[in-house]
């Protein structure tokens, strides 16, 4: 996903009239959406809202748009067609009303999407899988609460994105869970899903900066520089965050494909 948009700022004039905050809309589907084979070899891969209502997918598998929506792991989608891997599109589908959507009212749009044009169908099974759980380290958690209430941001906290650079790696987090950091490392960063097991509940700011090496991105970013100090991903959780990666095996909902579609070109 990408950059966050600055907050808009609503400015009142003296009329002596009590202002309202104009009402959301439900945000249940896109008005419109285009869905068109991308070309051969885009580099990159993201998934934001480029305007207050205009949301855009580039160079995704179905698996992927899939694993955003549905806040999963690829591993954890069983059953899915070779296409459905192998295949990327963009997507470029207006919102309802003026107002932008938050990170949750997005991907149950994109849930819709999947459902209608897609044809989505699917059932889920508890498994025992491979996992990475994560905890708080021995050392203590190093983690500071937000400042910043969930309800002072009005489009919502904003979402958790890496911020990619050949020499390191950033994570802002700003009114952030752990639960928030468990689910966009294993959307996006590693290999099996992370399971939270740090039982805790708060909101946090933070930024955590790691190099890249070939155990994140599915090794896509190779190696870091020598420019880099920091460590990698699971070190850097640990110095920076106080809390701990292990693999390990655990009971994980699966999504079990039952249906699949290419959707038809626009």
């Amino acid at each position: 996903m990408g950059a966050v948009s600055p907050i808009p700022v609503l400015i009142l004039l003296a009329s002596g009239l009590h202002a309202q905050t104009p009402a959301r809309p439900k945000f249940e589907e896109f008005e419109v959406a285009a869905i068109k084979p991308a070309p051969p070899n885009s580099p990159g891969r993201f998934l934001r809202m480029q305007s207050p209502n205009q949301f855009v997918a580039r160079n995704h598998s179905v698996n992927t748009l899939i694993a955003a929506a549905y806040n999963l792991n690829p591993r954890m989608i069983s059953k899915s067609p070779g296409w459905a891997d192998s295949e990327r599109y963009d997507i470029l589908a207006k919102t309802p009303g003026n107002v932008r959507p938050n990170l949750e009212e997005q991907m149950a749009m994109l849930r819709k999407l999947l459902a209608e044009r897609f044809k989505l169908t699917f059932h889920r099974e508890r498994r025992e899988l491979p996992i990475f759980a994560l905890t708080v380290a021995r050392s203590g958690l190093k983690l500071k609460e937000s400042a910043a209430p969930p309800e002072s941001f009005p489009e919502g906290p904003p979402p958790l994105i890496f911020v990619v650079s050949p020499v390191v790696i950033r994570l802002p987090a700003r009114c952030a869970t752990v639960a928030e950091l468990a689910w966009v490392m294993q959307r996006s960063a590693l290999d099996h899903p992370v399971v939270d097991r740090t039982g805790l509940s708060a909101r946090y700011d933070f930024d955590l900066e790691f190099t890249p090496d070939e155990t994140v991105f599915g090794g896509a970013l190779g190696k870091g520089t020598d420019e880099s100090t920091e460590p990698g991903l699971f070190g850097a959780l640990q110095e920076q965050l106080g809390l701990k990666v292990a693999a390990t095996k655990g009971p994980v909902d699966v999504m079990i494909v039952d249906r699949v579609e290419r959707p038809r070109e626009d």
